[in-house]
C-alpha cells in the first residue's frame, strides 16, 4: 500500500491576512503613535483595570508588585517575585508592561497559564487601559514551528516515507504492533481534513483546530524547526505559518509564548523571540527544569531507522547501509544495557553505536552536501540533513563524556522504549549567561521562596546569591520548639518552622544586578486552613502505601465524606489508597489513569462527595476552589528518587565537592514539589480546609522538617489526628 497523501504537486492555498489577537487586520494596522507624549504609569493602569472589575478592588500586593517591575525596569535590575494564589500577579505584571517601548515577553511554563493569559486577562485589561492609553494595545502569541501547519511540508509528503505514515517501528505507538488497515484509514481521514482546513485557516495554529487530530497525523504537515529550510529558500516562505506568528510577535506590545520555546531561544543565541528589554517569566520554578529538558539529546534506534529511510535517496547505497548498521548496534547495546545513570564510562556496546553513527552521520552529511539556492528539493534535503546533524552531534557529545553531562539509559515498564540520554548537570551557568543580557528579568511564582529565602531559586536561576545567613533568634527558638518529639505551637496565625505571622512574608534577598520581593497573599491560611502532619505514623521505608497510613487516610477521608484530593508518590500508593478506600466506603473514587485527566477533574468538581486520586501531576495542574476540594492528602514527602539520573548526578557533583548533595538538590526539589501540592487547597478567599500530610519527616526531621514547613503556606500546624478529624467533621457539617 502507498502512502497517505496529504499534498499534491504545486500545492497552493488562497491566503487570508492573519488577525492579531486583538482584532487589526495585519501588524501594521496597529495605531502607529505607540506611547507617545506623557503616558501613564503601571499603577495607573492597573488601577483602570481593577476598576473595570465589577467589584474589583486593588490588592496591596499587587500594587506593592507593578510598583517593584517599574522600579526595575527602571534601574536595570532583574527582580524575583513570589506572589501567593490570588494576589492577581497576571495584571500586576501585565500592567507595567504596557509602559516599555517594544515588545515585553511573557513566558509561562504550563498551557493553562497561557490560555487564561491569552483568552481572558489580555482582552479585558485590552479593554480596560484603551481609554487611558489612547489606543487598544495588542498582544500576541508565539509558539514552536513544529505548532504551525507548514505549507512546503503539506505539498511536499505524497511520497515521503511511507513506513511513517502506515507502518511506524513498533516503539513509536504504545503496545507496538504494525497499523493496520483500519489505523491508517483513520490517519488518512485526518490528513484530508487537514488538507481542507489548510485552504481556511488564517494562523495554522494547531491549538485551533477543532477536532483535532492525532500526533502522527500532525507530523505529517509540520516542520521542526531544525529542518526547516529558512523563509528565503522556501517556495512557500512567503505564506509561512510560523514566519507570520514572529512578524506579528515582533509588532505586538506583549508576546507570550512559553519556556519551553524560550530555553529554545536562549540555546540558539536568542534568534526565535523578537528583541524585547523586559522578559516576564511566570512560572518561574519550571524554567530550569525546561532549559534543561531543551539542551537534553537522545539516541533511539528508531529515529536512526527513520532518518535512514528519510536519507536514502540522497546517499549512496555503502553509505545508508552503514547507518542502518549503527542504528542495529544501538539497539543491541540497549537491550543489553541495565536501565539506569551511567557512571563508569559508556558501556563497550554502547560506545562503539556511538563510534559507528559519529562515523556514518558525517559521510552521509559530506555525500548530501550544501543545500544550493536552485537546489530542486530544498525541503527534502534540508529534513534528512537536520536529522543527520542531530544524530551526529549528539553520538558526538555522548563520546565525549564531558564532566557538565550526564548520561543515562532509558527503558520504560511496557519495553516498548529504549534510549541513550544525555542532558546537562547544570543549567546554571546557561542562565546566567543567556537569560539576563541586555533585557530585565522578571521571575515570579507562588513558590520561589525556599525555607523562606529566595536565594536558592537564585542560584538555580543563575544568579550570584550571597550564602544563607543564620536564622534570627525568634526563628531559631520556634524550629527548636517543633523540632523532633516536640509539638509545634498551634496558636492560630503562628506560620510553621518561621518568625513571622501568618500575613507577614518572605525577607527579601539580593545580590549583583538582582533584588527580591514577597508580595504575600490576600488568603488568611491561618484562618482558612490546617497543616496536619501525621507525625505518629512510623517514618515511611518501602514502596506504595504502607498499612498505617492508609488507615490513616481512611479516616481522615470518612470524616469529610469525601472531598478529596490525593497526591501520591507512586502510582502504586494512588492505586492502592484507590482499592482501599473502594473496598471499604461507598464514595465515589477517581484514579488518575482510569479516564482522561480533564473528564477526571470535571467530575471530581462536579461530584461533592468524590475523591481524586493520581501523581505528579496532579500536583500543578488541579485547581479546584470551593468545597469540591477540602482535603488534601500527601502520602510522604516528595523527594527525587535515587533512580532519577539528573537529581541523583548533581548531588553526587555536591557530595564530590564536599557539600551534602541530599540538602542541595533533593531537599529544594522537595520543597518547590511539596509547596505545589499544599497549594491545591486554597484557591480562593472562601475556600477551608486541611491538608494531611503522612509523612511524619516533616515534623520530626531536624534537619530538613523545619526548612520545608517554612516553604509552606502559614497555615494552623497541628500534629494531633484528632483536631485534624474533628475539623473535617465539622466541614462536613457545614
Amino acid at each position: 500500500m502507498g502512502a497517505v497523501g496529504v499534498g499534491g504537486a504545486g500545492y497552493r492555498r488562497t491566503v487570508t491576512p492573519p488577525r492579531t489577537a486583538t482584532g487589526s487586520a495585519t501588524p501594521s494596522a496597529r495605531g502607529k503613535g505607540r506611547r507617545r507624549g506623557a503616558r501613564p504609569s503601571g499603577t495607573e493602569l492597573l488601577a483602570a483595570a481593577v476598576g473595570a472589575v465589577p467589584g474589583g478592588a486593588e490588592r496591596p500586593g499587587q500594587l506593592q508588585m507593578t510598583t517593584a517591575i517599574e522600579e526595575c525596569v527602571a534601574g536595570g535590575e532583574h527582580l524575583l517575585v513570589q506572589a501567593g494564589t490570588g494576589t492577581g500577579k497576571s495584571l500586576a505584571y501585565l500592567a507595567p508592561a504596557l509602559t516599555v517601548d517594544g515588545p515585553v515577553v511573557v513566558s509561562t511554563a504550563t498551557l493553562a497559564l497561557q490560555s487564561q493569559l491569552v483568552d481572558h486577562d489580555l482582552p479585558r485589561l485590552a479593554d480596560a487601559v484603551e481609554p487611558v492609553l489612547g489606543r487598544r494595545p495588542t498582544f500576541a502569541v508565539l509558539k514552536g514551528r513544529h505548532h504551525y501547519l507548514c505549507l512546503a511540508r503539506l505539498d511536499n509528503s505524497t511520497e515521503e516515507e511511507p513506513e511513517d505514515t502506515l507502518f511506524d517501528a513498533p516503539a513509536a505507538r504504545p503496545g507496538g504492533g504494525t497499523k493496520w488497515l483500519g489505523e491508517a484509514g483513520r490517519l488518512g481521514k485526518q490528513v484530508e481534513r487537514l488538507r481542507d482546513w489548510a485552504e481556511k485557516t488564517a494562523t495554522g495554529d494547531r491549538d485551533e483546530l477543532d477536532p483535532g487530530v492525532d500526533d502522527q497525523a500532525w507530523r505529517l504537515v509540520s516542520m521542526p524547526a531544525r529542518e526547516c529550510v529558512g523563509a528565503a529558500r522556501c517556495p512557500f516562505g512567503q505564506e509561512c505559518f510560523a514566519e507570520a506568528s514572529r512578524a506579528r510577535a515582533r509588532e505586538a506590545d506583549i508576546v507570550v509564548t512559553n519556556h519551553s520555546l524560550l530555553a529554545v531561544d536562549m540555546l540558539a543565541d536568542r534568534h526565535i523571540v523578537p528583541p524585547h528589554k523586559l522578559l516576564i517569566v511566570d512560572e518561574a520554578h519550571e524554567l530550569a527544569d525546561r532549559v534543561s529538558s531543551a539542551a537534553q539529546a537522545e539516541l533511539v534506534p528508531e529515529l536512526i531507522d527513520r532518518t535512514t529511510r528519510r536519507a536514502r535517496t540522497l546517499l549512496r547505497p555503502e553509505t545508508a547501509e552503514a547507518l542502518t548498521a549503527a542504528g542495529d548496534a544501538l539497539a543491541v547495546g540497549l537491550a543489553e544495557a541495565p536501565a539506569g545513570r551511567i557512571t563508569a564510562g559508556l558501556p563497550t556496546p554502547l560506545r562503539e553505536a556511538c563510534t559507528l553513527l559519529d562515523a556514518a552521520t558525517r559521510s552521509a552529511l559530506d555525500a548530501i552536501g550544501d543545500i544550493k539556492s536552485d537546489d530542486p528539493d530544498p525541503v527534502r534535503k534540508q529534513q534528512a540533513k537536520a536529522a543527520l546533524d542531530e544524530l551526529s552531534t549528539t553520538a558526538q557529545r555522548l563520546l565525549e563524556e564531558g564532566d557538565h553531562d550526564v548520561a543515562w539509559v532509558e527503558k520504560n515498564d511496557s519495553g516498548n522504549r529504549r534510549a541513550l540520554v544525555v542532558a546537562p548537570l547544570s543549567v546554571a551557568g546557561t542562565l546566567a549567561t543567556h537569560l539576563y543580557d541586555e533585557r530585565t528579568v522578571v521571575a515570579t511564582s507562588a513558590t520561589l521562596a525556599l525555607g523562606g529565602r529566595f536565594d536558592t531559586v537564585a542560584r538555580a536561576l543563575g544568579l550570584d546569591a550571597p550564602p544563607p545567613a543564620p536564622p534570627t533568634p525568634a526563628a531559631a527558638a520556634l524550629a527548636a520548639r517543633t523540632g523532633p518529639g516536640r509539638p509545634a505551637a498551634e496558636a492560630p496565625g503562628r506560620r510553621v518552622a518561621g518568625d513571622v505571622t501568618a500575613n507577614a512574608v518572605v525577607p527579601a534577598t539580593e545580590g549583583p544586578g538582582w533584588r527580591s520581593l514577597d508580595v504575600g497573599s490576600p488568603f488568611d491560611y491561618a484562618r482558612q486552613g490546617i497543616l496536619y502532619v501525621a507525625a505518629h505514623l512510623p517514618r515511611p521505608s518501602v514502596s506504595g502505601l504502607p498499612e498505617a497510613a492508609g488507615e490513616e487516610l481512611l479516616g481522615l477521608v470518612e470524616a469529610l465524606g469525601g472531598r478529596t484530593l490525593g497526591l501520591f508518590s507512586s502510582r502504586r500508593a494512588a492505586q492502592q489508597a484507590a482499592e482501599l478506600l473502594r473496598a471499604r466506603t461507598d464514595l465515589p473514587v477517581l484514579l488518575q489513569g482510569e479516564e482522561a485527566l480533564p473528564l477526571l477533574v470535571r467530575r471530581f468538581r462536579e461530584e461533592r462527595a468524590s475523591c481524586l486520586f493520581g501523581v505528579m501531576s496532579l500536583w500543578q495542574g488541579v485547581d479546584v476552589p470551593g468545597d469540591a476540594c477540602q482535603l488534601v492528602v500527601i502520602d510522604r514527602l516528595p523527594f527525587p528518587r535515587p533512580d532519577e539520573p539528573l537529581a541523583a548526578a548533581r548531588a553526587a557533583a555536591v557530595d564530590a565537592g564536599g557539600g551534602s548533595g541530599f540538602a542541595a538538590v533533593s531537599v529544594p526539589i522537595a520543597a518547590v514539589r511539596l509547596a505545589q501540592g499544599v497549594g491545591r487547597l486554597i484557591r480562593a478567599t472562601g475556600d477551608k480546609g486541611v491538608v494531611a500530610v503522612l509523612d511524619s519527616r516533616l515534623e520530626t526531621a531536624r534537619g530538613y522538617g523545619p526548612f520545608l514547613r517554612c516553604s509552606l503556606p502559614p497555615f494552623w500546624y497541628t500534629t494531633r489526628p484528632e483536631v485534624a478529624r474533628g475539623a473535617l467533621e465539622r466541614l462536613a457539617k457545614s
